[in-house]
């Protein structure tokens, strides 16, 4: 699904005098490459605060611990998404209230987060599924509406461009009241280990996840508030700041797999492609609001497994993101869930078929794939 190896060539000089130089002076928590990139995420991203962290999912965790966010109160987010979004909800003892998707974009429902508002509402989580944005424009008003907090879920969507509907365009993760991601090593801005980062314009926000980050500590042996351990480590810090000035060449690159995958599929009647949130024919020449983590096709004809099945069996690798909804999911299931609250969620996960997306790609591989699904799609 990812090319690694093929990725690390390109940055293989660079890495490893920086992970030379690491082991050298031993500076392995909060040395001078963790801080190097954090000034250099914050200016890539525009954002005042760049909070670098152990993973993606503690970088959603101590988003909502920054926020104060109480046991009882309600999160709305996506039904159709990983359980790492879900799983700090439940942790905090917070109450997680899912929603279903749009079945083009994959994206939060904007009408089914406004029917799921309550008193006990206290933020939303829009995941930027599979490399784009969400409809930030609507779930803002909401939020302002409502006066509820926005947590931006940005694994996937590290390098898109979200544009507004007053015609300005930001980054995805910088437009709510914080935002969170990984650099899991298959991101598009992946490390060689776990890592992740959260990002804030509010000063006093950046402060308290500062000291959330590092057990609460400002001082040394000073907590003033309640921490976690979540720091990430030099090393990976350098394969990091090794690999962001490449980051809107590999998101080009990705583009451009997704546009001769899209290509090869077009006119296929049980195949439906991706399409961007900006509602662009295909996928554009200027696009920068998808960054294909992932190429998710919807086999439409019922036969999804088989397809996996054939691929599997003339080695081409596959996913399927995600095969059971959260609502579906033993760890989550509650009584307030209606299947008909779901009817999207509940039929993509029958049919989404994930191909491999990585910058190293080449026509070769994708005309053997394309070849290989259209032809089965029509035996």
């Amino acid at each position: 699904m990812v090319d690694l190896g093929g990725q690390y060539q390109e940055i293989k000089d660079q890495v490893n005098t920086s992970i030379t130089q690491i082991l050298e002076t031993s500076a392995f928590i909060n040395g001078p490459e963790v801080h190097a990139f954090q000034k250099e995420l914050e200016d890539y991203l525009q954002v005042k605060h760049v909070i670098p962290c152990a993973n993606g999912t503690d970088a959603l965790q101590i988003a909502m611990m920054g926020l104060g966010l109480k046991p009882g109160d309600e999160v709305i987010t996506a039904d159709f998404t990983f359980a790492a979004t879900v799983e700090v909800i439940a942790l905090l003892q917070l109450t997680p209230v899912l929603v279903d998707v749009y079945p083009d974009t994959f994206n939060i429902d904007i009408e089914a987060i406004e029917k799921a508002i309550t008193p006990k509402t206290k933020a939303i989580v829009p995941v930027h599924l599979f490399g784009q944005c969400a409809n930030m424009d609507a779930i803002l008003e909401l939020a302002k509406k409502h006066d509820l907090f926005v947590i931006e879920d940005n694994a996937q969507a590290i390098g898109a461009k979200y544009l507004s509907k007053d015609g300005t365009k930001h980054m995805a993760g910088s437009m709510g009241h914080v935002g969170a991601t990984s650099f899991f090593p298959s991101k598009n801005l992946g490390c060689y280990g776990d890592g992740g980062a959260i990002f804030t314009n509010d000063d006093e926000l950046a402060h308290t996840l500062r000291g959330i980050v590092n057990h609460g500590m400002y001082e040394r042996y000073h907590h003033d508030v309640v921490g976690v351990n979540s720091r990430l480590d030099s090393i990976q810090a350098a394969v990091l700041r090794a690999k962001l000035p490449k980051l809107d060449g590999y998101c080009d690159a990705r583009r451009n797999a997704a546009r001769a995958y899209s290509k090869a599929f077009e006119g296929q009647e049980h195949i439906i492609t991706p399409v961007t949130v900006n509602n662009c024919e295909g996928i554009c020449d200027v696009c920068d609001c998808h960054v294909f983590h992932q190429y998710t096709l919807r086999i439409t004809n019922g036969k999804r497994d088989e397809l996996g099945q054939f691929l599997a069996k003339n080695e081409v690798p596959f996913g399927v993101y995600y095969p059971i909804p959260l609502h579906k999911q033993k760890a989550y299931l509650d009584n307030r869930y209606k299947e008909e609250d779901f009817p999207v969620t509940n039929q993509l996960v029958t049919e989404v078929l994930s191909l491999p997306m990585h910058t190293e790609l080449d026509e070769e591989q994708i005309n053997y794939i394309t070849e290989l699904i259209i032809g089965f799609v029509n035996g």
